[in-house]
């Protein structure tokens, strides 16, 4: 489910499941907190870039699988799941960047919080389809959001649950780049491996001082999120809005 190529001191990750158009199944969560850790622990790997494979960057969190645990019936947690990967991300040292090649729904618009820097295919689009799934914010969003792009234009991305255009993100701050679709992997990578090529204990020691002064932070809008979640997971409009998405 994930695909793994090294070079130049640059592991790109690339999520692999494209009949699903990469929605995050408990299996994927797994294979991508693995992924990271496993980045994580090898001195040759200075970077990371996270990108989808086929026309999407990921469609979120598989809404089936969603619906199974909102039911309390049919669903088997992963080692990881959606929480051991967001500890995962939270404690990553290296420099993540995120090559948005397609649409990226929910966790594949909320994951690019955690990313150092964005590069986004000028077709590319995100959504945060919380509120239309009768859902909260995930990822941290609720408190990386804000402080990316804005307050006005966090609670429009989280409120609305419309789609943002790649000139938008770029607008917002929560893009970098913008490139032709054809360009993105090689601009993203040419990017990365100016990073790659400076010591890697100043990479770690950038990052790190960096994050510190946000993890409380990050950690304590994650279990804010996971309340919401729980009180609002198998409520009435969650439920009415599971079975209409899945049933499309």
């Amino acid at each position: 489910m994930i695909r793994v190529d090294d070079r130049n001191g640059v592991r790109t990750l690339t999520l692999d499941r494209p009949e699903a158009l990469n929605a995050f199944n408990e299996a994927l969560y797994d294979a991508t907190a693995e992924a990271f850790l496993a980045a994580a622990a090898d001195d040759t790997v200075s970077v990371v870039i996270l990108t989808g494979s086929g026309r999407a960057f990921s469609a979120g969190t598989d809404l089936h699988e969603l619906q199974a645990r909102a039911s309390g019936s049919g669903f088997t947690p992963g080692r990881y799941g959606f929480t051991g990967l967001m500890e995962v991300l939270t404690d990553f040292s290296k420099p993540l960047i995120c090559a948005v090649n397609g649409v990226g729904l929910g966790i594949g618009a909320t994951i690019l919080g955690f990313a150092d820097l964005v590069f986004m295919a000028r077709t590319a689009r995100l959504k945060c389809p919380f509120t239309a799934l009768g859902l909260a914010p995930e990822a941290a969003s609720s408190y990386l959001l804000p402080a990316l792009v804005g307050r006005q234009n966090a609670a429009w991305i989280l409120l609305s649950s419309e789609w943002i255009d790649a000139s938008q993100a770029h607008a917002m701050g929560l893009a970098w780049r913008i490139s032709e679709p054809t360009d993105l992997l090689a601009e993203t990578r040419r990017h990365a491996e100016v990073l790659a090529g400076v010591p890697l204990s100043s990479l770690l020691a950038v990052k790190r001082t960096m994050m510190a002064p946000r993890l409380a932070g990050i950690r304590a809008a994650l279990e804010r999120e996971d309340a919401c979640l729980d009180e609002l997971l198998g409520a009435p409009e969650n439920t009415r809005a599971l079975a209409e998405f899945t049933a499309r």
